[in-house]
């Protein structure tokens, strides 16, 4: 199964795809073959693997997935049928499919007579697919919010001006962020105030490889000139004031994740209505003072109602500090002695 995670991380990170990675067994556990999902519209990882194997060995041998195989036709086939037709003996994978349509593979090869065995390094596969997973079942991106500021948290001084607050190696990285993930959202102020391109850059200012798609929410209209009218993929507009129909407007356009470098209306907005799954916050070693905070109104009226945040990693980016945090999880109960047993030993596969 690890090695299944191994080849799905060579599927592309972005796209309205799921990164999956298939190895076939032997009866005696040798390897006959591996793949993974290379993007919206290729062979699945079953399917991949399975082609580098001769027809006669698939009949009884055991296909290792991370996911749940498929159960219906979109682009290409269902892997459930691929696998029944070629005589798997055996499946093991590592989480369910929550999709409706797709969901289901696993109860129609036990129908076939398959030996079905879920939930093989569940864990490791769900913080793997986490925000693919994320958006299939809530039916909107994964959003993660970042701003630069100074340690006092202002995100411009008092005549607006903010470039630049922090330095070149925090704006590569953020850069390489937007790469990262499918889109990237602003409100109509920012492109109205900045006039941001919204592409991602290298050092030299070259286009990378991978593009986001350029969001903008809000009533008013992007000017014809603007920068963002000029990206390499085509520009989304989402007017009104409705952020969660909005998120689940642009999983409707295949978008699994979403780059918010909104400003502050957008982000507080967010952040209030809950819809917020990680910060990346770039902090400089400078004092601005004065009015132009990073976060507006987030819903919080006392310190009671505080939004908690867990930091999972500061990093050093030349003289400025990138913080990464979540939304505050209570820690889980610790399982029973002996109640995860049965799931531990099945973990090696």
């Amino acid at each position: 199964m690890r090695r299944g995670l191994e080849l799905a991380a060579l599927g592309p990170a972005v796209g309205d795809h799921v990164r999956v990675g298939a190895v076939i067994l032997s009866p005696d556990g040798t390897v006959l073959g591996e793949g993974w999902h290379r993007g919206a519209g290729t062979a699945h990882a079953e399917v991949d693997a399975m082609s580098k194997v001769d027809p006669a060995h698939l009949v009884g041998a055991t296909a290792v997935v991370t996911l749940e195989p498929c159960n219906h036709t979109g682009r290409t086939g269902p892997c459930a049928v691929a696998l029944l037709e070629a005589g798997i003996g055996r499946v093991v994978y590592g989480v369910d499919d929550p999709g409706p349509a797709a969901r289901g593979g696993a109860e129609r090869l036990r129908s076939g007579g398959v030996d079905v065995v879920s939930g093989v390094l569940a864990d490791e596969v769900e913080e793997f697919l986490e925000r693919w997973l994320l958006s299939v079942r809530l039916g909107r991106p994964w959003v993660t919010v970042k701003w630069a500021s100074s340690l006092d948290g202002r995100a411009a001084a008092a005549d607006g001006t903010s470039q630049w607050i922090t330095g070149a190696a925090a704006r590569q990285h953020v850069h390489e962020q937007r790469a990262a993930h499918d889109a990237i959202l602003v409100g109509t102020g920012t492109v109205l105030a900045d006039d941001p391109s919204l592409t991602a850059r290298g050092d030299a200012g070259e286009l990378l490889a991978d593009q986001p798609i350029p969001v903008v929410f809000g009533d008013r209209a992007v000017p014809d000139d603007a920068a963002v009218r000029r990206h390499p993929r085509s520009l989304i507009t989402l007017p009104g004031h409705d952020l969660a129909a909005s998120l689940g407007a642009l999983r409707d356009h295949g978008v699994h994740s979403v780059f918010v470098e909104g400003g502050p209306t957008v982000a507080s907005a967010l952040i209030a209505a809950g819809l917020v799954d990680e910060y990346l916050v770039y902090l400089a070693p400078v004092l601005l003072g004065g009015p132009r905070v990073a976060l507006g109104d987030v819903g919080v009226g006392s310190i009671g109602e505080r939004r908690r945040l867990d930091v999972l990693s500061t990093t050093s980016l030349g003289p400025d500090l990138l913080v990464r945090a979540r939304p505050h999880r209570p820690s889980q109960p610790a399982a029973e002695p002996g109640i995860a047993g049965s799931q531990n030993d099945r973990s090696t596969t």
